[in-house]
């Protein structure tokens, strides 16, 4: 999977390294198997418009994006085992860190930037 480098507004740092899921292995796998993620690591799932959390071993934040990576919805500490709705008009998914998107400060409506890290 290739990596990415997200910033928020203002360059806020969001994940410095974020793994793009585009394919439908990668989006099935996603975190599943990992018992952690660190503050400064995501994966980018797309396409997506909702995410389960079956057999997670733990919470995280899902941010949900449009195709101009507009924050749509924030779903903050999503725990093992729940699932989000589907978000409407949602293109991808950006999860990260619970409590990551407070940290930085990030609402609906603002725009993400990705960057891809060279190999």
């Amino acid at each position: 999977m290739r990596k990415l480098r997200v910033t928020g507004p203002g360059g806020a740092g969001l994940a410095a390294s974020c793994l793009l899921a585009a394919s439908m292995p990668g989006r099935m796998r996603g975190l599943l198997g990992r018992t952690s993620l660190a503050r400064d690591e995501g994966i980018h799932l797309v396409p997506c418009n909702a995410i389960h959390m079956w057999f997670m071993k733990f919470p995280i934040d899902a941010v949900f994006l449009d195709r101009e990576h507009r924050v749509l919805r924030i779903y903050h500490s999503i725990q093992p085992w729940r699932m989000t709705p589907i978000v409407r008009g949602a293109h991808s998914c950006l999860e990260i860190a619970a409590g990551r998107a407070v940290e930085v400060g990030l609402r609906e409506g603002d725009v993400l930037r990705f960057e891809e890290i060279p190999q």
